[in-house]
């Protein structure tokens, strides 16, 4: 048994990365299940729903209940559906986080003119008209969000300019800050991890791969937090960032340690 009620688990970088198993993640995760500590994955990725984690995680041996997953987008799907019900929104992102919006209800629109609300996210189709038609959207002072500051993404071909640079542009022309970002290491983010988990902030331990997403999520809800290595993160930056967490790890295999 352990201190520590649950466990709030970061996917890219820590478990996986791109399609290949990280070494040791396993034995971090039986290592948490054996503690009895409930196990809550949350990924900040904007393309992808929770039933694409048991898919992806399956052939590592790694068995995933869908109900276990949030991601970014199902986190802003669900924000969305519930303070913007009768707004239109406009979105800048992908088909995936398209569709994942449209099952919560949210009502999505095409036309900048239109938008009640503006929302920025990943998308490989990025570009200046793109920026334009937000920019135009933007004209009446609509609410802006966005579902992830992730700037860059680690794939098997390296890092992947991620949603924090399209938003750095929509940003710019906008001439403010998002008035929220749902995904990791926002409020909203938090209270829907601890929601699912109904655990105390204080014994529930928070590990990932990036600080000023998964550490400062922990951070800022109480919770306590482990960075590992096998991400963005290395000892150069951790020498130099203000954000600390309370345990340094080099994979997520030395999780058991903590326990």
């Amino acid at each position: 048994m352990t201190t520590y009620e649950a466990a709030i688990v970061d996917v890219d970088g820590t478990i996986v990365r791109g399609n290949e198993l990280i070494p040791g993640a396993t034995d971090g995760l039986t290592a948490l299940d054996a503690a009895g500590c409930d196990r809550l994955l949350f990924s900040n990725n904007p393309t992808r729903g929770s039933d694409h984690y048991g898919e992806r995680l399956e052939p590592h041996g790694i068995v995933v209940d869908p109900s276990s997953v949030l991601t970014s987008a199902t986190v802003t799907a669900e924000y969305l559906a519930s303070t913007h019900a009768a707004d239109r929104v406009f979105l800048v992102g992908g088909s995936r986080l398209e569709a994942i919006l449209e099952d919560a209800g949210v009502t999505l629109t095409d036309d900048p003119e239109s938008a009640d609300v503006v929302l920025g996210s990943f998308t490989t189709g990025f570009s200046y008209g793109t920026l334009w038609e937000s920019l135009r959207a933007f004209d009446d002072g609509a609410p802006f969000y966005g579902t992830d500051p992730d700037v860059t993404i680690p794939t098997d071909e390296g890092l992947i300019p991620g949603s924090g640079a399209i938003l750095a542009a929509m940003e710019a022309v906008a001439g403010r800050e998002p008035d929220a970002i749902l995904g990791k290491p926002s409020t909203v983010a938090a209270e829907a991890a601890l929601g699912r988990l109904e655990t105390d902030p204080a014994r529930t331990l928070v590990v990932g791969d990036r600080l000023d997403t998964d550490v400062a999520l922990g951070e800022r809800a109480g919770m306590e937090t482990a960075v590992v290595l096998t991400g963005v993160t290395d000892r150069e930056t951790l020498a130099s960032s203000p954000i600390e967490p309370d345990h340094v790890l080099e994979s997520l295999a030395e999780v058991e340690t903590l326990l």
